[in-house]
């Protein structure tokens, strides 16, 4: 297993200037070593809706790559996106699934089939145009430059260390977040999309 920070690192560089979506822990890893806040956008609380949200991004802005970290228990909520994404063909969209085989933020269930389930066979066979998985950091740091030139939908799994949070969410160090407004404000700008 990969520790999360660590994967976030390999890909940093290799980033550009891609709007980068988070769901889950990945955002407050993500925090810490982005380059270009202003094109991402952490979206917790929200199982489920990273992966349409990310697609409607990337259709919404084909020109601009939209890669979203995103966690198993997420995309188990709403398996139906991966058959809308390989459907819509968006060739700009990396879907890029940070797998624990828990729901981490709530105290470490274990997601159903954690050990069985094979994500990229789902996004293969739902009609994704590439599919990845990585057992460990170095093939995924040799490869990521290569995969972010591939056209989309491409889809890569890895397994994660896990990472419990026990403590209430009013315990919770809470990570510097921006509003819905901030984030959708500050993307418009950089995008050069006129409000209006």
């Amino acid at each position: 297993m990969i520790e999360a920070t660590d994967i976030f690192k390999a890909f940093e560089k290799h980033r550009g200037d891609a709007i980068v979506i988070t769901a889950g822990r990945s955002g407050s890893h993500w925090s810490e070593i982005t380059s270009n806040a202003k094109r991402d956008a952490a979206i917790g609380g929200a199982m489920g809706c990273q992966a349409p949200i990310a697609l409607g991004l990337a259709l919404a802005q084909p020109d601009v790559k939209v890669i979203l970290f995103d966690a198993e228990g997420s995309l188990l909520m709403n398996l139906g996106v991966l058959a809308t994404i390989a459907d819509q063909k968006p060739e700009n969209f990396y879907h890029i699934l940070l797998d624990n085989g828990c729901y981490a933020t709530t105290g470490g269930q274990p997601v159903p089939s954690a050990k069985d389930i094979s994500y990229d066979g789902m996004a293969r066979d739902a009609g994704y145009s590439s599919v990845h998985s990585f057992e460990n950091l170095e093939d995924f740091a040799i490869n990521i430059e290569g995969i972010l030139n591939d056209a989309g939908p491409v889809f890569v799994a890895m397994k994660i260390v896990p990472e419990v949070e026990n403590l209430p969410i009013g315990l919770r160090p809470r990570v510097k977040r921006r509003s819905r407004e901030q984030v959708i404000s500050e993307l418009r700008e950089d995008l050069g999309i006129a409000v209006g």
